[in-house]
């Protein structure tokens, strides 16, 4: 049997509860200038994450950059939070950021439509976000 997986805390421990992580990584997604965010919301669906977070960026540059702000953002916040992992970063055309209870994922538009990660999730509660155009 494997150990508990740790979590980013809830109200009850003087953490972060999930839903509000999910609200700030969307604030910093959008704050770059991520388009088409959509906020899938897992609990009860899954046992290792209880949001994911699905956002594009017009390049691979920018999804970088996107992840950057998130990243920056959340460790300097009151919380101090890092991300468990980081993956793809290096080529930037999907980049997955594991905040435990939240999962970022920061998509380039081909990337995406190619992958339809949402489609997946089809049936679980989901809200998109507006984006400035």
């Amino acid at each position: 049997m494997s150990e508990p997986r740790p979590t980013s805390g809830t109200p009850a421990d003087g953490g972060l509860a999930p839903a509000r992580l999910a609200e700030l990584v969307v604030g910093q997604a959008a704050d770059k200038k991520a388009i088409d965010i959509v906020e899938l919301d897992l609990r009860g669906v899954l046992g290792y994450t209880d949001f994911f977070v699905v956002c594009s960026g017009q390049n691979a540059r920018q999804t970088k950059s996107i992840v950057d702000e998130v990243r920056h953002g959340l460790k300097h916040g009151d919380e101090r939070i890092l991300p468990h992992t980081v993956e793809g970063d290096r080529e930037g055309n999907w980049i997955v950021a594991d905040y435990l209870d939240v999962v970022l994922h920061v998509f380039t538009p081909e990337t995406r439509s190619y992958y339809r990660l949402e489609e997946l999730w089809d049936d679980v509660p989901s809200i998109e976000h507006a984006t400035a155009s």
